[in-house]
C-alpha cells in the first residue's frame, strides 16, 4: 500500500476510495490502479475480493494501447468487455458465497465491484444492475442496516419498473429480498406475500421443483416456524429437502456410475461434481444445515426426517469431494438409525454410504 502524493495526481482528476467513494489517500502497491481512503478499507477490500482480482484490474483501468486499424481497436474493446463480464460474475459469485456463509461485511466490497462493472458494461439504468443491488441489500440486512437495505431495494425496484425486459429470475430475486426485508421488520404478512411471489417467478423461470425455487420455500418455512405454525413449516421444510434430495441424487447416481466405470476401465479415481457454483454450494449447506438443526430438535418424534436430511448432506459433501464431512453425516445418520431402532434395511442403506466413502478413500488419486 502506497501513499498518494497530491502533486503527482493530474489536475482535475478525483481519486476515490474503492469501498466508500470518499477522497482517496492510498493506492494499492500491487496493481497501482485501485485507491482507498485509508488502511481499514484497503484491508476490507483485499480480504473480500481484491486479492482475487488485483492483477485483472490493470488492463481495465489503464489507457488502451494505440491500434493500427479500426478492426484492431474493435477487437481490443471486445476483449475489454469480456474481461469486465468475467469480473461481474466472479465478484457476484464471491459476494453471494459470503452472504450464504454469514460473512456479510466481506460481501459488501465484492458486491460493489460487481455493481460498478455492471454499470460500465450495461449503463446506469439497465436491469442487469438489479442482482448487484439485491446483494448489497441482503448484505446490509445481515449487518442490521435496514435503512441502507431499503435504499438498495428501492433502486432495484425502480430499475425493474422502468425495464420492459425483466426476466422471471430477476423478479424472483427482487421479491425474495423484499421478503427478507419485511421479515427483518417483523411484518410477516408482507413478507409472506413477497416470498409467495418469489416462488411463483422462480417456478416460471426454472420449474416448481428446481433448486432455484427452494430458497423461497425455505424462507417461508422460517416465517411459519417463527410463528409456531409448525405443521406448515414442517411441510415446507420437507418440500425443500425433497428438492435438494432429487437434485443431488440425480448427480450422485450419474457420477457414481461414471466413477465405477472409470475405476473398472482405468483404475483411476473419478472426479465428482455437484453441478453448482461456489455460491450455490454455500446456499445448499446453509439451507440444509438449518433444516437439520430444526429436525434434530424434534428427532425423537420423527427420526426418519432427520436421517433424510443427513443423507442429503452426505451426498452434497460427497459430490463436493469432502470425504471427511460426508463420512461425518453418514455416521450421524447411522448412529440415529441404531438409537431409534429403525429397520435393518434403513441401517444397511446408510452403511452402504459409509462403504462408498471407504472405497473412495482407498482409491489412489492420479
Amino acid at each position: 500500500m502506497n501513499v498518494i502524493y497530491p502533486l503527482a495526481v493530474p489536475k482535475g482528476r478525483r481519486l476515490c476510495c474503492e469501498v466508500c467513494d470518499a477522497p482517496a489517500e492510498r493506492v494499492c502497491g500491487a496493481c497501482t490502479v485501485t485507491y482507498y481512503c485509508g488502511v481499514v478499507h484497503q484491508r476490507a477490500d483485499w480480504g473480500s475480493i481484491h486479492e482475487k482480482i488485483c492483477q485483472l484490474l490493470i488492463p481495465l483501468r489503464t489507457s488502451m494501447p494505440f491500434y493500427n486499424s479500426e478492426e484492431e481497436r474493435q477487437h481490443g474493446l471486445q476483449q475489454l468487455q469480456q474481461r469486465q463480464k468475467h469480473l461481474i460474475e466472479l465478484c457476484y459469485t464471491v459476494a453471494q458465497k459470503y452472504i450464504f456463509e454469514g460473512k456479510h461485511e466481506d460481501a459488501v466490497p465484492a458486491a460493489l465491484h460487481s455493481l460498478r462493472f455492471r454499470m460500465n458494461v450495461h449503463g446506469l439504468s439497465s436491469v442487469e444492475l438489479v442482482p448487484a443491488y439485491l446483494l448489497l441489500a441482503e448484505a446490509s440486512l445481515g449487518l442490521g442496516r435496514v435503512v441502507q437495505a431499503e435504499e438498495y431495494l428501492s433502486q432495484a425496484q425502480w430499475t425493474v419498473l422502468k425495464s420492459t425486459e425483466c426476466s422471471y429470475a430477476i423478479h424472483s430475486l427482487l421479491h425474495r429480498n423484499l421478503g427478507l426485508l419485511y421479515m427483518a421488520k417483523e411484518n410477516y404478512e408482507e413478507a409472506r406475500y413477497h416470498l409467495a411471489n418469489d416462488i411463483y417467478f422462480a417456478s416460471c423461470a426454472f420449474g416448481t421443483e428446481h433448486i432455484r425455487a427452494s430458497g423461497g420455500y425455505f424462507h417461508l418455512a422460517n416465517i411459519f416456524n417463527g410463528l409456531k405454525k409448525l405443521d406448515l413449516a414442517d411441510t415446507l421444510y420437507t418440500k425443500v429437502s425433497e428438492i435438494w434430495n432429487k437434485y443431488l441424487n440425480d448427480h450422485y447416481q450419474v457420477l457414481s456410475q461414471a466413477r465405477i466405470q472409470q475405476i473398472d476401465l482405468l483404475g483411476k479415481r473419478f472426479e465428482t461434481d455437484t453441478g453448482l457454483d461456489e455460491a450455490q454450494e454455500a446456499e445448499a449447506i446453509q439451507i440444509l444445515t438449518s433444516i437439520l438443526n430444526i429436525r434434530e430438535s424434534t428427532s425423537n418424534k420423527a427420526p426418519q426426517k432427520t436421517i433424510f436430511v443427513l443423507k442429503i448432506l452426505f451426498m452434497l459433501y460427497f459430490l463436493m469431494m469432502n470425504s471427511s464431512k460426508a463420512k461425518e453425516y453418514a455416521l450421524r445418520a447411522l448412529h440415529l438409525a441404531k438409537k431409534q431402532k429403525l429397520s435393518v434395511q434403513e441401517q444397511n442403506t446408510i452403511q452402504d454410504l459409509l462403504n462408498l466413502i471407504s472405497v473412495e478413500e482407498a482409491q489412489p488419486i492420479t
